[in-house]
């Protein structure tokens, strides 16, 4: 009958479904989450600045205590993927990349909530505007996210946190220097590039998430040729 399933198809799902319900714990345990606490908590720190400060807080302090709150999650984050038993549970019949995304779903809502916490704690007449302050989150914890991939997937590396977080802050610290002046993407809420600026956050945003998409997925591996031998030769 033409479109139904094969016999086996349903039992390979279920063992999978039940394999990663297995891996909820193990990988909970693995996940760095002193690094992932750490960053959160200097970002909440850099988030708080503008309000313990005193006095008149201006846009402009209000959007880079954001972005600088965003840039220590995300260098907590670039550890999210170290895994010094990332060789032994290769051999589970689980993909790589819903490996990846167990690591990530376990991390996401305590991160929903961080920075939640860490808009809220701006003073509200020198808060930028939400949607576009978290678009610039997202795309720095993608970067770093799409960094530890690739480290993962070209290198095998069991701790990529490290040197993917240092390239981070040096590409943090370097891109408002360098960008050409038409290309600004460090903009404040009042400026006319606002917009603009935020476009080209979101085409940060979708070439990081490609990254990861891309490195997440299974190597694929070399095949030899084999020159084919005689049926008469043993």
């Amino acid at each position: 009958m033409t479109g139904t399933r094969p016999a086996g198809d349903t039992p390979v799902r279920e063992a999978r479904r039940g394999v990663l319900l297995q891996l909820v714990r193990p990988v909970a345990r693995t996940v760095p989450w002193r690094a992932v606490a750490a960053g959160g908590g200097l970002g909440l720190l850099a988030a708080a600045v503008p309000r313990l400060s005193g006095g008149e807080v201006t846009p402009w302090a209000g959007v880079n205590a954001l972005r600088a709150a965003a840039l220590c999650f995300a260098l907590g984050a670039a550890f999210l993927l170290d895994d010094p038993a990332r060789q032994t549970t290769a051999a589970v019949p689980v993909r790589r990349a819903l490996r990846h995304a167990l690591r990530c779903a376990l991390v996401l809502p305590p991160a929903a909530a961080w920075w939640t916490a860490a808009v809220l704690l701006v003073p509200e007449e020198a808060r930028p505007p939400a949607g576009d302050a978290t678009l610039e989150a997202a795309t720095a914890l993608a970067l770093a996210l799409a960094g530890a991939a690739f480290a993962v997937r070209r290198r095998g590396a069991g701790r990529p946190g490290r040197a993917v977080s240092a390239s981070l802050l040096a590409a943090a610290v370097l891109a408002p220097l360098l960008s050409p002046a038409d290309w600004a993407l460090f903009t404040e809420p009042d400026d006319p590039r606002w917009a603009d600026a935020h476009g080209r956050w979101t085409l940060l945003l979708c070439g990081a998430l490609l990254v990861v998409t891309v490195c997440c997925a299974e190597p694929v591996r070399r095949r030899t040729l084999r020159t084919p031998r005689s049926p008469s030769r043993p």
